[in-house]
């Protein structure tokens, strides 16, 4: 694994840790938990695209980087519909008129689980 990828897949490690914390804590922040499940998503792509000598653009649409993905590996186009999800989430739960839900958090979670 090159330096730059393993930095990518450490910071991406970092956000689950936060978001798990967050999860966990006695009044759980959603709109953070979701906001660093999409986080960390994002940097495990850029993790791989780093290993696959990959240009990607300095983006948080995780469609945008998973496009980038799916020509040399197909199977991770099962994601794309959890991918946007989180991307909205990221997006939408940063501004005043959202906020995410305790299960907006657990499906966030589960995919942030599921892809790691």
């Amino acid at each position: 694994m090159n330096p730059l990828t393993l930095e990518w897949a450490q910071k991406a490690k970092a956000d689950y840790v936060a978001a798990d914390w967050l999860r966990q804590a006695p009044t759980p922040i959603y709109d953070a938990i979701c906001f660093h499940a999409q986080q960390c998503i994002e940097k495990y792509l850029k993790a791989w695209l780093q290993e696959a000598n990959t240009p990607f653009p300095r983006t948080h649409d995780l469609e945008e980087l998973l496009d980038l993905i799916v020509h040399t590996t197909p199977a991770w186009n099962a994601w794309r519909s959890d991918f946007l999800v989180l991307t909205t989430h990221a997006v939408d739960f940063r501004y005043p008129g959202k906020s995410a839900t305790a299960n907006d958090t657990r499906h966030a979670m589960q995919i942030c689980s599921n892809v790691r």
